[in-house]
């Protein structure tokens, strides 16, 4: 085909082939699904069990089950932005959870010692009298 012989191709077709392969080029850069984010949202969940967050943060690991429930839900959906997003949520609440299970079982830990050493202080002080 001569360079002359574009000159006489509609301008509308040129159009609707470029809108064309414009958006065949869209669709190949389409988001990929977050893999990697829903597998690590689902270890800080693992964490956060392991933690015992169910009895010391149950808001906190409801929470995040919720929100990694709708991101599995997302994810089949195909909508991979908000799956993402979800995911990541999830895992940002299941890590507060599992944080917050620890700090609650250390001051149970520190109020115990505490009471111990209280009760040593008391016996000690019998024992002198």
């Amino acid at each position: 085909m001569s360079k002359h012989a574009l000159l006489h191709v509609p301008k509308h077709l040129i159009a609707i082939a470029t809108l064309g392969a414009a958006a065949a080029l869209v669709g190949c850069a389409s988001t990929p699904p977050p893999t990697s984010q829903l597998a690590t949202a689902q270890q800080a969940l693992n964490s956060a069990d392991t933690a015992e967050s169910a009895k010391y943060a149950p808001v906190e690991l409801r929470k995040a089950r919720e929100k990694m429930l709708q991101a599995e839900q997302a994810n089949v959906a195909e909508e991979y932005d908000r799956a993402r997003y979800l995911a990541e949520q999830a895992e940002w609440d299941a890590r507060v959870a599992e944080r917050k299970a620890r700090a609650e079982k250390a001051l149970k830990v520190v109020g115990e010692a505490e009471r111990g050493t209280q009760e040593l202080r008391e016996e000690t002080m019998r024992g002198i009298q």
